[in-house]
């Protein structure tokens, strides 16, 4: 299972990652916004990151205004590791060394095609493990 979510600049988008990758088969669940009024992105990404911590969820995509905001936040809950990315290589190379288990993008700043080649790509990477599980253990150890 796959959550989603965005705040208000990233709604459009996240409505189109949502159609798009629905059809290459993935199940998504939405955690909203709904529409294009505002809402604050650290509540969005809070409910996103939870929905992974308990493992209701797999992994995580947000989407807000830059892919920023939403970065930060979702990154300040325990045992999330988030990126935001904005090319196809940034986010191969975020799940195959950083095990990243939140993609963030920008609404705003980011083309659709281009956010689906982002999404389609980290969703089909696996981390590499080895020498990188080192560097995610001391990540995690920054938790603590």
């Amino acid at each position: 299972m796959l959550a989603i979510g965005c705040d208000h600049g990233g709604f459009e988008l996240k409505n189109h990652i949502i159609g798009y990758l629905k059809e290459k088969g993935f199940e998504i669940k939405d955690f909203g916004t709904y529409d294009e009024n505002s809402v604050d992105y650290p509540d969005i990404a809070e409910v996103v990151c939870r929905s992974i911590t308990s493992g209701e969820c797999e992994r995580g995509i947000l989407v807000c205004g830059t892919g920023i905001g939403m970065s930060i936040a979702a990154n300040k809950v325990k045992g999330i590791r988030a990126a935001m990315c904005t090319d196809v290589y940034s986010a191969k190379m975020t799940k195959q060394h950083n095990n990243t288990n939140v993609l963030c993008l920008g609404g705003r700043v980011t083309g659709r095609e281009l956010a689906f080649m982002i999404c389609e790509t980290w969703l089909g990477e696996e981390f590499l493990g080895g020498r990188h599980q080192n560097r995610i253990d001391k990540i995690s150890n920054l938790e603590k």
